[in-house]
């Protein structure tokens, strides 16, 4: 029996979701750099696993990147896959099922299937090379700063010399002067820099008289375009006249259809809707399935 475990894990690493049909998907977020204060260790960025049984309908993208891997045909691909739900969904009500780097599945209390991700595989192609390390503590200290002056104690008060004490009565009025002259020159300056300006402001005056056509003012607005990298497939089309005629249908349904380039098969597809944010796209994504049309996946691609 085909392992079809290492092509979910190579599908991972350029994938935000890899549905198993009839059995669940399991989706990637992406979690920042962290440090653990308790042991000093740094964690590079990284991909989170979870799985969702909710996701269950076929997307393609599994069966496809196994057709071509193996080089077979795409319903070999779909069969492979069905007998590997069979053997876990099967194994999954007597003991855990364990799948190659990803992690395991189980059965709680309440027959709902719990996963259990392997945190040592890192999915983010970013942080390749990248792993964990642990740094020696740092120590912080405080500089004495010593005075400049030596410190006169009580008891030393009585013996201070008169010439001192006259020297510091005229440091205090030397000073008092120096910032009475200081306090002078700083008025004087802001009334010679008010004079000025009034000065500067009626030659403003005039030469604004002075021109009679002016030119208008042109204001410009650029807005800037959120990138909507989420993108609910309606389907895929041999023909671009048939995707074309696909956009217009969905159009007139009210949604915002349109062709977004053609798949590494030849084929031309067709979205209902892009996004933004991923959450909002996988909402829209079940709504879609549950209403519209079951075929409806979800493909993350950033457009040019």
């Amino acid at each position: 029996m085909m392992t079809i475990a290492k092509y979910i894990n190579d599908l991972l690493y350029r994938y935000d979701c890899v549905i198993v049909p009839d059995f669940g998907g399991f989706v990637t977020n992406r979690i920042g750099a962290k440090i653990d204060n308790s042991t000093h260790t740094f964690y590079p960025p990284t991909k989170q696993i979870t799985f969702n049984s909710l996701l269950k309908h076929n997307d393609g993208l599994l069966a496809n990147y196994i057709a071509s891997s193996e080089n077979i045909s795409f319903e070999k691909a779909s069969t492979a896959i069905s007998l590997s739900v069979i053997k876990w969904k099967n194994e999954i009500h007597t003991k855990s099922v364990l799948i190659d780097n990803l992690g395991s599945l189980s059965l709680n209390e309440a027959k709902q299937i719990v996963f259990e991700p392997n945190t040592k595989v890192n999915y983010l192609t970013d942080s390749f090379g990248l792993a964990s390390f642990e740094s020696s503590s740092i120590s912080r200290y405080k500089q004495q700063v010593k005075p400049l002056l030596p410190v006169v104690n009580k008891e030393d008060k009585k013996g201070v010399p008169a010439f001192i004490k006259y020297a510091a009565t005229a440091a205090i009025l030397l000073t008092l002067s120096f910032a009475g002259y200081n306090g002078y020159q700083k008025n004087k300056y802001k009334e010679t820099l008010a004079k000025q300006e009034k000065a500067l402001e009626k030659k403003i005056q005039t030469a604004t008289f002075i021109i009679s056509n002016p030119l208008p003012t042109i204001n410009l607005s650029v807005a800037k375009e959120t990138p909507k990298p989420y993108h609910i497939v309606a389907g895929a089309f041999q023909f671009v006249e048939n995707a074309q005629k696909k956009v217009k249908q969905l159009q007139a349904k009210g949604f915002d259809a349109k062709i977004i380039g053609v798949n590494k098969w030849g084929l031309t597809q067709v979205t209902f809707n892009s996004y933004a944010d991923r959450n909002e796209a996988i909402n829209n994504l079940y709504r879609i399935q549950d209403t519209i049309s079951e075929d409806a996946w979800l493909l993350v691609k950033k457009l040019d």
